[in-house]
């Protein structure tokens, strides 16, 4: 179903290729593209200094493995701060996915060499490809009284105390090796601590699938001139969407709101915007509607 989906999408009478990440959507749509080209197929990917939020070696080496002509932009922090004061006229009202630097600058990599370029978009809302599907199992799967302790427990330890306890485990566990401990992740794990905490806490599969899939929760305060009450209605909302897909699991819940709201209004979104800001039209073979009845 894949591989005719993109023999269908790449019909174009302008130059063609693929975002490439490495990982598994957007290699299962490179490979057909590549393997039905009659030429060689570009390829492109960004880079990070990062090695926990860098996907370009798995991606060179996909390229490699599937004979693309790959090239990989290598991005700075004057290349993020650089786009900050563009954002208003690229997505034209708030967005707050921060991913969509790294996909603008993306796009404009492509827009060197392509018009058209095909995205693995969509994968992880199909088939069930984002962690929060796993973390909302297991969290459902822990009994209330022990999530609400946890809960506490977690939350009562300072950010600033957890970076100190993670920071002498990670130099214990590193000792004798010539490994940073990282002080930096540390902090980060101390937030993720913190937000494992609230989650803990959330009473039910409704609110804790909202909490998942959001940057900011309780965003009352971060909206100027927002009536009072909102919040509550907002979880209100929440728990009737959930609600009205009782025929399907827990995990199937996620998947189906995933595909109705986060896939169209941010993913989507993102990159549509992105891409159009420097004329590159995207393609996303994995939406076909027969791939989409498949994956259900």
């Amino acid at each position: 179903a894949v591989a005719r989906s993109v023999r269908s999408q790449t019909l174009a009478e302008v130059p063609l290729g693929a975002f490439l990440s490495g990982g598994v959507d957007s290699t299962v749509v490179t490979g057909p593209l590549a393997a039905g080209s009659t030429g060689t197929v570009r390829t492109f990917t960004v880079g990070f200094d990062d090695p926990a939020f860098d996907e370009a070696p798995h991606a060179e080496a996909v390229a490699g493995a599937l004979g693309t002509d790959h090239t990989t932009f290598r991005i700075t922090e004057r290349d993020v701060l650089g786009l900050v004061p563009e954002l208003p006229a690229v997505t034209g009202e708030p967005f707050a996915d921060a991913s969509l630097l790294p996909t603008l600058l993306l796009s404009r990599l492509a827009r060197g060499s392509v018009t058209v370029a095909l995205t693995g978009d969509g994968g992880d809302e199909l088939f069930g490809g984002y962690t929060r599907y796993h973390r909302a199992e297991l969290l459902a799967g822990v009994p209330g009284p022990v999530r609400a302790a946890a809960a506490v427990g977690l939350a009562a330890v300072p950010v600033a105390a957890w970076r100190g306890v993670l920071g002498l485990l990670g130099h214990l566990r590193r000792r004798g090796t010539a490994e940073d401990p990282g002080r930096a992740s540390a902090a980060v794990t101390g937030h993720r601590l913190h937000a494992l905490a609230r989650l803990l806490a959330v009473p039910d599969d409704a609110l804790r699938y909202r909490d998942l899939a959001s940057v900011a929760v309780e965003t009352e305060a971060l909206v100027l001139g927002r009536e009072p009450g909102s919040a509550e209605r907002d979880r209100t909302a929440a728990r009737a969407r959930w609600a009205a897909l009782a025929d399907l699991d827990r995990t199937g819940r996620m998947m189906l709101l995933d595909q109705a709201t986060y896939l169209p209004d941010d993913i989507l979104t993102k990159v549509d915007r992105a891409a159009m800001s420097v004329a590159l039209e995207t393609r996303i073979p994995l939406l076909d509607h027969r791939v989409v009845e498949l994956a259900w």
